[in-house]
């Protein structure tokens, strides 16, 4: 059974939208602006990507990125990799970076049952939060920046739904400020 992992860049408010480019969010690429660059805050994401046996998007990220991270060198891993999308209104993959489409929650349930590697979900906050809701999550790899936002989505889903306990697996507080955390989901 494959682990799957929801990796994430959170203000220290819970804000998990837009830390990149967005134009309809007020503080997007706050990653950028929230914290000074330290090499060291990004070695998880360089160990998602060693590590991981499949790239899981939501289609709105997948849209975002399937014509940008075919061009990044420091995404060959990810480039590489099986990709797929869970989409129910997707119509095609984009050519330039060829994808799965899974059409609901239960077939990502059947993914997980496949032998392989990690399933790691980029940006999606709202496939992620189905994935919480639906209790398929067993990971949260998060990277905490100094900033507060105040409005904007956030990483944890806002449903009712009943406690969900984790365990830090990681930690770590890098000199410009960022925090490492890896949560298990317990079950």
């Amino acid at each position: 059974m494959r682990t799957l992992i929801v990796s994430a860049f959170v203000s220290a408010d819970g804000v998990a939208q837009a830390p990149g480019h967005d134009a309809e969010y007020r503080n997007a690429g706050w990653t950028v602006t929230g914290a000074e660059f330290d090499a060291a805050a990004y070695e998880l994401k360089g160990r998602e990507q060693d590590e991981a046996g499949a790239v899981l998007l939501g289609r709105r990220s997948y849209e975002l990125f399937a014509p940008v991270w075919p061009r990044m060198d420091e995404f060959a891993g990810y480039n590489a990799m099986p990709r797929y999308v869970v989409s129910s209104t997707l119509d095609h993959d984009d050519e330039r970076w060829p994808a799965t489409v899974l059409r609901t929650l239960d077939d990502v349930a059947a993914l997980k049952e496949t032998d392989g590697g990690p399933l790691l979900v980029h940006g999606s906050l709202t496939l992620g939060h189905a994935l919480a809701d639906a209790g398929l999550v067993d990971r949260y790899h998060v990277l905490v920046f100094p900033v507060v936002l105040g409005a904007g989505r956030r990483l944890f889903s806002d449903s009712a739904h009943d406690t969900v306990k984790v365990a830090i697996a990681e930690h770590e507080v890098y000199g410009n400020g960022v925090q490492k955390l890896v949560y298990d989901v317990v079950r």
